[in-house]
């Protein structure tokens, strides 16, 4: 009962979930994972538009935000530039993450993207440090709406809303329409994010949906596994030093910048030997999700890494996971060493110390 009302209490402040709500869609009560009838991440066409539901929004303001949020985030936020968008974690003092953003600043705020499921938590914990910093933390999820939208008729379906499109990964354009951020590609197509009012939003989306497929939350998560981006979620909070999960290639940490909480064990990871964890991305028959262990043949007594990030597609389950590297070269099973196997797959970007 308790869920029930809370689900109705979102849905009465958010009119894009409530927009999906009356249309018949699936909502996760948990993640607030939108899943549309006609949703097949197996099935991935050339475009495609995402509710990106499960998703939520903090903005900092004030004179001091820039500041705070520098000595307190894994890259750099004093230096972010109007027309661009950052990746960033939130360590915990011993440097586990416990929260992965895209962070972008307009003429208000900055503002920072992450899982609704952590969102209140991390906002809390971050609200904790403000002190007496001229800073103001605000959830500004209910007033916004935030669209995936991919694949090789993207740009054509978004010039419709927009004169100018952000031409390479983590460029950024604000418009009357709202803010378009392009973010990493997935098997070589470009992806785009959209956050608008709720009114554009639900406006703009009869045209989308004629030029692009309409597919459910489940098949952005999974061009983000194409894409090896890594996302932190409720399961695998204080689980990953930022290499682990291979967030110092995709440019989510500045080693430059001054200190922040865990800054001097994730700096240590980095420059005291070759890393003996990382990220790769595999294919695994039936389901996955995040936080489960995967466990070695060579070792089978202890799990040898975790799954990072899950999406389905088709019978089999596309998953980021975690391991240590010395175990590559062994069969690698989920759950135990009788579970399935996983078919690792290659990485779309160069690791610095492979080999």
């Amino acid at each position: 009962m308790i869920i029930a009302w809370l689900i109705n209490f979102l849905f009465s402040m958010d009119k894009w979930l409530q927009f999906f709500a009356d249309q018949g869609a699936r909502i996760d009560e948990a993640t607030s994972q939108t899943e549309l009838a006609s949703s097949d991440p197996a099935a991935m066409p050339e475009g495609f538009v995402v509710p990106l539901t499960d998703l939520g929004l903090i903005a900092f303001t004030g004179e001091d935000a820039a500041h705070f949020l520098h000595n307190q985030l894994t890259n750099d936020v004093e230096h972010l530039g109007a027309e661009e968008a950052r990746l960033a974690g939130y360590c915990t003092p011993k440097g586990r993450l416990l929260a992965t953003f895209l962070m972008w600043k307009n003429a208000d705020a900055i503002v920072l993207l992450m899982p609704r499921q952590i969102l209140p938590a991390i906002q809390k914990r971050l609200q904790m440090y403000v002190l007496r910093a001229k800073v103001n933390v605000a959830d500004i999820t209910g007033d916004s709406a935030l669209l995936g939208i991919g694949g090789s008729l993207a740009a054509d379906a978004l010039k419709a809303h927009f004169a100018d499109l952000p031409g390479a990964p983590y460029a950024k354009i604000e418009a009357e329409g709202g803010t378009l951020i392009r973010v990493a590609d997935a098997a070589g197509l470009p992806r785009y994010v959209w956050i608008a009012s709720a009114e554009r939003a639900i406006a703009a989306w009869p045209s989308l949906t004629a030029k692009l497929k309409a597919l459910g939350t489940s098949a952005w998560r999974l061009t983000d596994i194409q894409a090896a981006l890594p996302q932190i979620v409720l399961e695998t909070q204080d689980k990953f030093v930022p290499q682990m999960i291979n967030f110092e290639v995709v440019g989510g940490v500045n080693f430059k910048k001054g200190c922040y909480p865990g800054q001097e064990i994730v700096a240590r990871s980095q420059y005291l030997g070759k890393l003996k964890r990382r990220m790769m991305p595999a294919l695994i028959d039936g389901d996955a999700t995040a936080g489960m262990e995967v466990f070695s043949e060579a070792d089978p007594e202890q799990p040898c890494g975790m799954i990072v990030n899950a999406a389905r597609t088709g019978r089999r389950s596309a998953v980021l996971v975690e391991l240590k590297t010395a175990e590559l070269g062994s069969p690698i099973h989920l759950g135990s060493v009788s579970g399935p196997t996983l078919a690792m797959q290659v990485l779309p970007y160069d690791l610095p110390d492979a080999g």
